[in-house]
């Protein structure tokens, strides 16, 4: 696994500069010094911190890549999650390009927004001018379908871990994030998945949600990909954000009560229409095992890492697991955590 015996380790994302061969994997992910002595202050105390890999197991920490900016910013309190790519033709070279979650001290990290930083290789980050490209706009039809929530259950509004794409169906990158909708009587009903897009990964044009199904609070950390001739959007939450039908619908199933962990949505094209996939979570279980699960393609096939939450002893763990191989049935397209070896 990926640990720091000084760090605590949550949300991460991943790149394979490599070949499935001869892979080279870059792992970027959140970090908070153990010192702080209490988990829950990790998010407002946060770094991204990098290491790379052949085999996703063994790890060689190379310390802290970003950080938030001098204030005052917009994004001076935090840098949360994101995700990384090279704009090359051939997806593996080229520049390197971050884009990342920020907060600021000005409104207490109630407000999330999204950046853009570049790099000569993956490791030192500049920003593009002040970094800021993703904004709820007032007045603007398009940010009005989504929701502006600043007071209440959630860490204000919501608007994080951006997934950068190129298109596959046309010039330019699509950009899904984690979002809220501003409809619904349940809070539990307003999860979304967000989406931007843009010809040169500088400029983003807003765009009403990919995803507003009804089922989550929240469904964060979006990860999206083909297989097979299907797309998938792998998602994480908690129990508690699952709204009533959907928890319903879950018991009704067989598949028990609420749980932590990652599933994910399935789709004919990358623009949707998306739905969750039927069964159980992918990564499921109550208290937490696994949390921020991402989805890796190996010479082997799939597999699942996810950042370790809670041992079975109550303590929080803060570390990055070793891949769990997935099997996907060709004629379902559903995915499955299958055994080890």
């Amino acid at each position: 696994m990926l640990a720091l015996q000084d760090k605590w380790i949550w949300d991460f994302w991943l790149f394979n500069e490599g070949t499935l061969d001869e892979p080279f994997w870059h792992v970027w992910f959140l970090q908070a010094d153990k010192s702080l002595g209490d988990e829950s202050l990790r998010h407002w105390n946060v770094s991204h911190g990098h290491a790379t890999s052949r085999d996703l197991k063994h790890w060689s920490p190379l310390g802290t890549s970003f950080a938030p900016a001098p204030g005052p910013a917009w994004d001076d309190m935090t840098v949360w999650t994101g995700s990384v790519l090279r704009d090359g033709p051939d997806g593996r070279s080229g520049g390197w390009h971050l884009f990342y979650t920020g907060n600021t001290e000005a409104n207490q990290g109630r407000r999330q927004r999204i950046g853009h930083a570049i790099s000569d290789n993956g490791h030192d980050w500049s920003r593009v001018g002040d970094g800021l490209v993703l904004d709820l706009l007032p007045g603007d039809p398009v940010s009005a379908r989504y929701e502006e929530y600043l007071d209440g259950p959630w860490d204000g509004r919501a608007m994080r871990d951006p997934w950068v794409m190129r298109d596959p169906e046309g010039e330019g990158w699509l950009m899904y994030f984690t979002a809220r909708v501003n409809a619904g009587d349940e809070l539990n009903t307003r999860g979304a998945i967000g989406l931007a897009r843009s010809s040169d990964l500088q400029h983003w044009t807003l765009l009403p949600p990919v995803y507003a199904g009804g089922e989550f609070g929240q469904l964060e950390v979006p990860q999206v990909f083909e297989r097979a001739g299907r797309w998938y959007c792998l998602f994480c939450n908690a129990g508690e954000h699952w709204s009533r039908a959907y928890a319903e619908r879950y018991a009704a199933a067989g598949h028990g009560s609420p749980v932590w962990g990652s599933h994910y949505l399935v789709a004919e094209h990358p623009l949707g229409p998306w739905q969750v996939a039927e069964g159980p979570f992918l990564d499921g279980a109550m208290p937490c095992r696994r949390y921020a699960g991402k989805l890796a393609e190996t010479r082997d096939g799939l597999v699942l890492l996810g950042f370790d939450y809670w041992s079975e002893a109550g303590e929080f763990l803060g570390t990055v697991s070793d891949p769990l191989p997935v099997a996907l049935d060709p004629a379902s397209g559903r995915l499955t955590l299958a055994p080890a070896g």
